[in-house]
């Protein structure tokens, strides 16, 4: 059997990796705010999938798209993954702890950032070394991120990330420390009777009015319209 996951355009071998294909992962980088102009950074990248999905979002000239991963086992499978993908000329995967790489980069690189962050500030961690990372905050503190986002991000970007609902609202109520706003919201439910599970947000160095919406991913036993709507780019099955 194939290990990892096929889509529409691409494949994504994520054997080893902290955290494999996810949902969240897919969600996230097809509601992501991608500039067609500008460097698109990708932090924690894992697998590739966020790098891969925003490759597949934008226009065949844009420039590269630089995917950072601390974990030598998923910078391995991300950099194979992209080799082996449409873009392979436009995707770069570097093996480093983000906050070491970004303090050599010049203030405003990137048009672009998304991230899939660790996420539990607290608590048992996984047994397995590379899941623990992926997962827990003692790798990349939300803090640490939003530090890297206020360098690395230029006047006019966006960053974009999916958490869950407690420690999205946590990220979103920090961010003004590090002169960041929240321009987007999406409250995210399994279905709609569901508690919020999941928060997407879109950061900004620019101050303004934030858009909120909601998305349910599943209604009556199927995927939702809306979810299938954002999503139908990718999967194969939509």
């Amino acid at each position: 059997m194939a290990k990892g996951f096929t889509f529409k355009q691409f494949h994504v071998d994520d054997f080893g990796c902290g955290m494999p294909v996810s949902t969240d992962g897919v969600l996230l980088g097809a509601w992501a705010e991608l500039s067609q102009h500008g460097q698109i950074l990708d932090i924690g990248t894992g697998s590739g999938l966020l790098a891969l999905i925003a490759a597949q979002r934008t226009a065949a000239s844009a420039p590269q798209i630089v995917a950072i991963e601390i974990d030598p086992t998923a910078a391995k499978a991300a950099s194979q993954n992209f080799i082996l993908s449409p873009w392979s000329t436009r995707l770069e995967c570097i093996e480093q702890d983000v906050e070491s790489w970004a303090a050599r980069q010049p203030s405003g690189s990137f048009n672009t950032i998304v991230c899939n962050p660790p996420y539990f500030n607290s608590g048992l961690k996984a047994d397995c070394k590379s899941r623990a990372t992926a997962r827990h905050t003692d790798s990349l503190s939300h803090p640490a991120l939003l530090a890297t986002i206020r360098h690395l991000l230029c006047d006019t970007g966006s960053a974009n990330l999916i958490l869950p609902e407690h420690e999205g609202h946590q990220l979103v109520k920090l961010a003004p420390a590090y002169q960041l706003s929240c321009r987007r919201l999406c409250e995210v439910r399994s279905t709609e009777k569901k508690p919020v599970s999941r928060l997407l947000i879109t950061l900004s160095r620019q101050p303004g009015d934030r858009e909120t919406e909601q998305l349910s991913i599943h209604h009556q036993g199927q995927y939702s319209e809306q979810f299938s709507a954002l999503t139908r780019d990718f999967y194969l099955k939509l």
